[in-house]
């Protein structure tokens, strides 16, 4: 039907811009009005760690020299101090400006490469602007998430030595360590023993949540790129430990996830401890999830996939990710029916996993650049918990829809009934052109607005996502359906037969107007699917807006009748005659609410953990 289908494409469109409100009040922006709702049916959210789960505010909380922790620069070597300096200044993809003598220095990069220059400058001492007339940088190979560390080759431009500088994740830069450098700037062999505490130290670093950065260096011989390129025979010069604080409503944000059957996974560039310390902060893993499984992404790549399907719904963490690792995740979860958003946060690495996930969510505007894809959310002001009022919007605006389209539906199918049976008994049709227009714009986009304005309560929190395979019309709404316009088509039926006979007028005009009058007054049955009570909570500050909505359909029906007669294609009706219409309509209410006393299947949703989906 030509009617429905502008009607419905109209008040859907009205219905969801109107939702937006809210979800920018909650400081996010929707780029496309369809992933709002996706957003009822996430069971799933890739999370990166830096950006998203935590304020991304990194600065340097601990610096080991050897297995020394010096209390300034003034208690360490020189020497020491400057090859610290070159490894922080130079082996960077960040910058430094100095204004001038008197301002702060203006420090860009990203959040790591930001906490050490600053470290840098402020407990190092470091002159950017003379570091960098002092040497040449022959060639900086930038962090990638694949080798985990950083190198640049520099000249000296006093003496021509060579040096490369390695600067990355302790572990992986410990392991082409073979000497280390203490405070007093001797070189020593990198022993076991001495090996088994550096590492010692690195994992006390990571049980805490800090994020280990080694510094390394070697002379080098610039004709030989082979030597350039060994990763071994380097010195240790020092440890740093970077802490990222999580985000204060993040713990609050992943538990309401985790009772409305959202499972937030933490994907990270970090090492395991580190990222359970930070995964324990913020709510993702607790002492007694027994079942939880933390693992690096190259390892769980490299499982067979029958054995990632197999894992997939108890992982937590994701350590040691790289930009396709991912990917894999995300494709797993949806292949086990997942509906799956991923959270980004921190650069464009995250392109592949972006383009397969359902929903993208971006921590972030300037992120907006990365995919474009038309699926995404911004959360403007990065707060976690922006993502948990989006989930809520998003089961708000899918329960809207579905009572938007039980009045398309009631609309409808009782307009077919009660043109269909005059027309073939009687030749005709009491319903016009005109009066189903009327209905399906004008009164069916007052009505989306009224339903729209239902704000989204904690309660939707407290149930399963929507099932992917979920259907749009649930069994409560056929239900209903069935008991509303079983009601309206005997109604307006005997209207349209023993009308005149028992009211003595013509009736076409009482048939349109009770018609009209038993969608408004059945939009009080809908504003609760289940709930008995059709008036519950309608005269609360919350619902003004409806009741608002509800005048004007109430208002532009008596317009209608009374001023537009010709175009509504029927008599003005006098006082009593309104008063039996509304009389009529009102029994809509009562018949509505027995109907919900019969028992039905609950609607198809999600799994509390999302195993089993319908």
């Amino acid at each position: 039907m030509p009617l429905l289908d502008k009607g419905v494409a109209l008040a859907a469109t009205l219905m969801l811009t109107l939702s937006m409100k809210p979800v920018v009040m909650d400081n996010a922006l929707v780029h496309r009005l369809s992933a709002l709702e996706t957003m009822a049916s996430v069971t799933a959210i890739c999370a990166d760690k830096t950006g998203t789960l935590t304020l991304k505010q990194m600065s340097v909380a601990e610096f080991w020299v050897g297995a020394e922790q010096p209390s300034s620069a003034m208690a360490i070597a020189g020497g020491v101090v400057d090859l610290l300096r070159q490894g922080a200044g130079l082996n960077t993809t960040g910058s430094v400006y100095m204004p001038d003598n008197a301002s702060p220095p203006e420090i860009s990069g990203s959040p790591t490469e930001k906490a050490l220059l600053s470290w840098a400058v402020a407990y190092l001492g470091m002159d950017a602007t003379t570091l960098k007339r002092s040497f040449k940088v022959q060639e900086v190979e930038a962090f990638n998430s694949h080798r985990k560390h950083s190198r640049a080759v520099i000249r000296d431009n006093a003496n021509g030595v060579v040096l490369a500088h390695w600067k990355g994740a302790a572990d992986v830069v410990l392991a082409g360590c073979s000497m280390y450098v203490d405070t007093r700037g001797d070189a020593r062999e990198l022993g076991v023993e001495q090996r088994n505490t550096l590492e010692k130290v690195s994992n006390d670093m990571g049980a805490r949540g800090l994020r280990c950065i080694a510094f390394a260096c070697k002379q080098v011989d610039c004709t030989e790129p082979s030597e350039i390129d060994n990763e071994a025979g380097l010195t240790l010069l020092g440890l740093v430990g970077l802490h990222d604080p999580c985000r204060p409503e993040v713990k609050a944000a992943t538990e309401a996830c985790t009772r409305a059957g959202v499972a937030v996974k933490m994907v990270t560039g970090d090492n395991i401890p580190t990222a359970c310390a930070a995964a324990n902060g913020c709510g993702i893993m607790s002492s007694d999830d027994s079942n939880g499984v933390v693992i690096e992404g190259p390892e769980f790549v490299g499982m067979p996939p029958a054995r990632q399907l197999e894992m997939v719904d108890k992982l937590r963490v994701m350590a040691r990710s790289r930009s396709g690792d991912k990917q894999v995740l995300v494709e797993r979860l949806k292949q086990k029916g997942h509906v799956v958003a991923v959270s980004t946060g921190e650069g464009t690495s995250d392109a592949r996993a972006l383009g397969a996930a359902d929903v993208v969510l971006y921590m972030r505007a300037p992120g907006a650049r990365v995919a474009g894809s038309g699926k995404d959310i911004i959360i403007l002001k990065g707060r976690f918990d922006a993502v948990v009022a989006a989930i809520r919007m998003g089961r708000c605006v899918y329960n809207n829809f579905q009572k938007m389209v039980q009045f398309y539906l009631t609309v409808n199918v009782v307009a077919i009934i009660v043109n269909f049976v005059p027309a073939v008994t009687t030749g005709d049709t009491p319903l016009t052109t005109e009066q189903l227009l009327w209905v399906n714009i004008v009164i069916g986009a007052l009505s989306a607005l009224a339903v729209a304005t239902d704000k989204p309560s904690d309660a939707l929190m407290d149930s399963p996502p929507v099932a992917r395979t979920a259907p749009l019309v649930s069994n409560a709404m056929w239900r209903d359906l069935a008991a509303k316009a079983a009601f309206q088509v005997a109604v307006l039926l005997a209207l349209q037969y023993r009308g005149r006979d028992v009211l003595g007028t013509d009736a076409k005009a009482m048939v349109f107007n009770v018609y009209v009058l038993c969608q408004v007054f059945n939009k009080f049955n809908t504003r609760e699917m289940e709930k008995k009570n059709a008036f519950a909570g309608v005269l609360t500050s919350s619902s003004t807006m409806f009741l608002v909505f509800i005048a004007g359909m109430l208002v532009l029906q008596v317009v209608m009748v009374e001023v537009l007669a010709r175009l509504a294609g029927a008599g003005r009706l006098g006082l009593g005659q309104w008063g039996i219409c509304v009389a009529m309509a009102a029994v809509s209410w009562p018949v509505a609410m027995a109907a919900k006393f019969i028992p039905v299947t609950s609607p198809c949703r999600s799994s509390s953990h999302a195993n089993a989906l319908c």
